[in-house]
């Protein structure tokens, strides 16, 4: 099983539209809202050299936005 998690603010269309995709194929996630923790946010900003989000990170993938290609590749679907 793949470790999941995906940075996050609230009002992120494309970080909802993420979380869905990651339901409807059963796939455990876990999420870090960058706009209530602001060390993570400073986190997401030096592991990934980007401000927005959702910043999906697979095993040690990373993928900057919803790209749904990238995603699916790196987890085998």
């Amino acid at each position: 099983m793949p470790k999941v998690t995906i940075d996050t603010t609230p009002t992120c269309p494309y970080c909802t539209m993420a979380k869905n995709y990651f339901k409807e194929k059963n796939i455990n996630y876990a999420e870090i809202d960058v706009a209530a923790d602001p060390k993570e946010a400073q986190a997401m900003i030096e592991k990934t050299g980007h401000l927005g989000v959702p910043v999906i990170i697979i095993n040690d993938t990373i993928i900057i936005g919803f790209n749904k290609p990238a995603v699916d590749r790196t987890l085998g679907l």
